[in-house]
């Protein structure tokens, strides 16, 4: 781009230089985490499992419901010791949607298992509950649903058939922090859950994320392998007389200075989602006419789901449409994005037997689906300068 800045106008009239981007991400630091992160430096306990551990453990229990929850380096190494804990290993058959993160299933390939794609729902973007029991065979060992940009799936037909067969449900709840299934928290639902504290989630610690275990008979050894597969935790609380290898494991334990960075995010978790509901709204106010019009088709967040508004994301006609309009928007300094490369098409999905035409809804939406800015730290006048700028790209077409 010319170092001259390009001017559009903003739906005041004013002029707006794409000099001044709007980023389709940014974390909500204040004043809070600074001085959480700086209190954690001055304690000297940088190393995992501190009182700034602690502390957000009980801040997700509170908030979920959750008996059990334990501090991970990421929503990948949670999916990892679940993959542990559900016992699945070579010769076992795991259900995932494929238009996922491909952690959801590298968890479990890394097992041995075999990944079972399946398609998604047309409105939701979440793995079809209709096509389930056709999926399932005397292999399956898991069922990984992934609850799409914080809106759950349809859990309730997804434990009955589960229960059917004898399977263990794992939610990916990486984008369902603060979002519900009826008053149900996503990642409690399950057998065990998933969560993400990435910079990009609604709650960004930078890195890491969370296991939550639903079954009580699971509990002592996830602790276990979450610290190398030592009775280390026990250690601590006086319970053993000293430490050893008990188990198989690996060091998912994240730094105590993550976790202070994610208490002040969880402490003001009411703020940052009252902000990503404004945001939304503002966005589907803005671009109503257009929906109206049938040229771009919004997402749908059943009656009895509560979302947290991890994103705001529409479809468009069709691929070339979506292009040209992510075009426009860079172009015009926005940052928008699509999604995944769905994982049945993709060279690793490939070599598990996937193929083009396999999951008509995944290939269809996955090509039309595009992703507006989306943070607490948007204004209302940059939403408004968004919606401007697609308002006029459909205007020109």
């Amino acid at each position: 781009m010319s170092q001259q800045a390009k001017h559009s106008c903003d739906s005041a009239g004013v002029a707006v230089s794409s000099m001044n981007p709007i980023p389709f991400n940014l974390p909500s630091i204040t004043e809070l985490e600074r001085r959480y992160v700086a209190q954690a430096l001055d304690s000297g306990h940088l190393h995992g499992d501190g009182p700034w551990t602690k502390r957000a453990e009980l801040l997700l229990r509170e908030m979920t419901g959750a008996n059990h929850v334990l501090l991970t380096t990421s929503c990948t190494s949670a999916l990892e010791i679940a993959a542990h804990l559900a016992d699945v290993g070579p010769g076992d058959e795991v259900i995932v949607p494929s238009y996922t993160f491909v952690s959801t299933i590298n968890a479990f390939v890394l097992r041995g298992a075999t990944p079972v794609f399946a398609d998604i729902r047309p409105d939701t973007m979440n793995l079809d509950e209709s096509k389930l029991s056709s999926l399932i065979t005397s292999k399956t060992k898991a069922i990984v649903p992934v609850h799409y940009a914080g809106v759950a799936c349809e859990m309730a037909e997804m434990l009955r058939i589960a229960s059917e067969h004898g399977c263990t449900v794992i939610e990916d709840a990486a984008q369902g922090v603060d979002a519900f299934y009826g008053d149900q928290a996503l990642g409690t639902i399950g057998d065990l859950g998933a969560f993400s504290f990435h910079a990009t989630k609604n709650h960004g610690a930078g890195e890491g994320g969370a296991l939550l275990v639903n079954r009580e008979q699971w509990a002592a050894r996830a602790e276990v392998l979450r610290e190398k597969g030592t009775n280390r935790s026990q250690f601590f609380r006086g319970q053993v007389d000293k430490y050893t290898w008990v188990d198989v494991g690996s060091s998912w334990v994240p730094s105590d200075l993550l976790a202070a960075l994610l208490v002040a995010q969880l402490e003001r978790r009411g703020e940052i989602l009252s902000r990503r509901q404004r945001v939304a709204n503002l966005y589907r106010e803005g671009l109503s006419s257009l929906v109206d019009q049938h040229r771009v088709t919004p997402l749908v967040t059943p009656r009895n789901c509560r979302t947290n508004h991890h994103m705001y994301a529409l479809l468009a006609e069709n691929l070339e449409t979506r292009t040209a309009l992510l075009s426009h928007l860079r172009d015009e300094g926005i940052g928008a994005a699509f999604h995944y490369v769905p994982l049945h098409t993709s060279p690793m999905g490939r070599r598990f037997g996937g193929h083009e035409g396999q999951l008509p809804v995944t290939e269809d939406l996955g090509d039309r689906l595009f992703r507006l800015p989306m943070h607490a730290a948007l204004s209302d006048q940059q939403v408004e300068r968004v919606i401007d700028s697609v308002q006029r790209f459909y205007s020109e077409r």
